[in-house]
């Protein structure tokens, strides 16, 4: 039995190459909080939390039986007929909840957190070639929004923020990786754009000017900042950050650190910044 869940995108949960994603929002909610949580048992009451929120029917226990009734029923149509027992072993009933029994590697979440771990340590040893490799690896698990068919409750809310987050932060990291290796030419297209989608975000607007400044184009490194710092102010009320402004200040003054690959935008390790004379 082969199974496949992927959560970096649309939902998908294949055993054997079948689809067992039902069309019923609540039922999917469900298997995607069971996905999400693969190998782990999900309490009932997190299970109801996350489907109905505070506003649980006093029906709530009783259908979510029926949601894990038609979600076996799923899984043992896409099992051969004399596997189709092992729906119950597959998805199982805990003391407290239910258990979606696969490994966790067969989730694309575990499999990117896993990749991307490991390019953030090759890059905070000095390796950025592998950690290039790595993150790219990672990131290329994405097919979408988390769960972007997916209707989120409180609990699903909270997964899809910190997988977003987290791939933004790698995003950044993978970028500084491929600053170092001088890849600053094919960066100016997808930095521009990344600053357009998050004009909040002072790690891209870094990362734009420094590639700007490294492909002899000065000036537009220059307007960069300055809609940096008219964006966040007039939005947020408050100035850029003191690296933003110091990366500013170093493009005045000429400053041939900038074109040393070494210099990078973001942090790799607690000591990174000190290493980069900031």
């Amino acid at each position: 039995m082969r199974a496949e869940i992927k959560v970096l995108g649309a939902l998908q949960v294949t055993i054997d190459g079948v689809s067992v994603v039902p069309t019923a929002s609540k039922p999917r909610q469900l298997l995607a909080m069971l996905a999400v949580n693969a190998g782990r048992v999900v309490t009932g009451s997190m299970l109801m939390e996350e489907l109905w929120g505070a506003s649980a029917p006093r029906s709530a226990v009783s259908t979510l039986q029926t949601y894990v009734m038609l979600l076996r029923k799923l899984i043992a149509a896409a099992l051969p007929g004399n596997q189709r027992y092992q729906a119950r072993k597959l998805l199982a009933t805990g003391h407290t909840g239910y258990l979606l029994a696969v490994d966790a590697g067969d989730v694309d979440a575990v499999r990117y957190e896993r990749l991307a771990a490991a390019g953030r340590a090759a890059g905070a040893a000095g390796d950025f070639a592998e950690a290039r490799r790595l993150l790219s690896a990672a990131l290329d698990l994405w097919h979408g929004p988390v769960l972007v068919d997916v209707p989120a409750g409180p609990q699903l809310e909270i997964e899809v923020m910190r997988l977003t987050e987290s791939r933004l932060a790698d995003l950044a990291l993978r970028i500084d990786a491929d600053l170092y290796l001088g890849r600053h030419h094919q960066l100016l297209g997808d930095l521009a754009a990344l600053c357009a989608r998050h004009p909040y975000m002072e790690n891209f607007r870094a990362q734009y000017m420094l590639a700007l400044h490294r492909c002899g184009r000065p000036g537009q490194a220059l307007e960069a900042y300055h809609d940096a710092w008219s964006t966040i102010r007039d939005h947020l009320g408050v100035g850029p950050s003191a690296r933003l402004r110091e990366l500013h200040q170093a493009m005045l003054n000429g400053d041939s650190l900038l074109d040393d690959p070494t210099y990078l935008a973001n942090s790799w390790a607690p000591d990174a910044m000190a290493s980069q004379g900031a």
